[in-house]
């Protein structure tokens, strides 16, 4: 067992360190700061780094299996890739990475719905202790941290505003807010509030594509398969802070001197220690056994692969085939009207892995890795 600490308060996890100067962008207070030495510090990060190593050495120390892991070079790169932004950049067409940037930009702000979604009683979900375990910790601590990150705090700007922030630099604030909502309409997100009624119809929908036997607690499958999901968004995004950050830096194609990539590596910073919660705490759940409503057990390695199947497969066929298809389609728009339009969409397929059939449709011919 470790000697480290391994139980926390809510507001230990939220703590901050020291900060000598505050991230300031666009005259916007951003959350994060740099030390003396001039480096950046992460928000919230004092004890939530120290606590997830504690974890994760406990959990190896209890059970001494791997932790959950997806390599990022299985993941399909961004669409466009840096070749294919850099292309377009170079021949005039700034819409289509200016809409990558908002389209980030706006799904980080999602994150923050996180604090709202129901804890399960973790506890009794389990047959094994979960007493100073990443698990124990998620309701006090961890999913507002976590949603502090993404969607800021108080007068503090958090990833939302920060990618907005980059992109604004890099593009002489290209972008206003009817601008960002009619991406959204063309992407299919709907950010209007639900009546009563279409709540009722989007947990029944959940509750009949449920995949794990009736008697596990519902709530704990929901929460569960809402933070695998989580993980593998944060690990696709990684791809994107490798694309933003080699664009972002072409100081002949985007203004800023830098700046703009300078503030996604903090971002990339900060999204680490996310990427790192989740696999410990998911992989102390795949190492437990599961108990249903009625005391029958489960092995935790089959309920966590049951939702795992199910989110990859949602992130790589449905999401990532929209995704395609949608920036295709912005692609398309940014060059209608232009001469050379056809020909410069056709130099910039040849530099991805991505084509056109026939019927418009747009397919990834390197993307099916992690399917098999």
């Amino acid at each position: 067992m470790t000697t480290l600490q391994t139980e926390f308060s809510e507001t230990e996890l939220l703590a901050e360190h020291a900060i000598a100067e505050p991230l300031i962008v666009n005259d916007v207070r951003c959350h994060g700061g740099f030390d003396e030495n001039g480096h950046y510090v992460s928000p919230r990060t004092k004890n939530r780094w120290p606590a997830i190593r504690a974890w994760e050495e406990q959990r190896l120390a209890q059970f001494d299996t791997p932790i959950l892991d997806v390599p990022l070079d299985t993941w399909p790169e961004s669409f466009p890739n840096v070749a294919q932004s850099k292309l377009l950049l170079r021949h005039g067409v700034p819409e289509p990475t200016i809409t990558s940037l908002t389209r980030i930009g706006t799904v980080e702000g999602f994150g923050g719905m996180l604090r709202l979604l129901p804890t399960p009683d973790f506890a009794s979900s389990f047959d094994e202790e979960i007493a100073g375990t990443a698990i124990a910790h998620i309701g006090g601590g961890l999913f507002e941290a976590h949603a502090r990150d993404e969607s800021g705090f108080g007068d503090q700007a958090g990833h939302d505003r920060m990618w907005f922030a980059a992109r604004d630099i890099a593009f002489d604030d290209p972008a206003t807010e009817d601008h960002t909502e009619r991406m959204l309409d063309r992407m299919g997100i709907d950010t209007s509030p639900k009546s009563a009624e279409q709540i009722s119809r989007l947990q029944q929908a959940a509750i009949a594509g449920r995949v794990l036997p009736d008697d596990i607690d519902f709530t704990l499958e929901l929460v569960v398969g809402r933070m695998i999901g989580l993980l593998l968004i944060e690990i696709s995004a990684f791809h994107g802070f490798r694309w933003a950050e080699a664009v972002l830096s072409d100081t002949e194609l985007v203004a800023g001197d830098g700046a703009a990539a300078t503030l996604v590596s903090h971002i990339r910073a900060d999204e680490t220690p996310h990427v790192a919660w989740l696999r410990t705490a998911l992989s102390e759940m795949r190492d437990r056994t599961w108990v249903g409503e009625y005391g029958r057990k489960y092995d935790g390695t089959s309920m966590i692969e049951r939702l795992w199947d199910r989110a990859l497969e949602n992130s790589l066929l449905l999401r990532r085939q929209e995704n395609l298809q949608f920036f295709m389609s912005e692609i398309e728009e940014a060059v209608d009207g232009r001469p050379d339009g056809a020909d410069l969409i056709e130099e910039m397929l040849s530099l991805g892995t991505v084509t056109r059939l026939d019927d418009g449709t747009v397919v990834d011919t390197a993307g099916q890795s992690l399917l098999g």
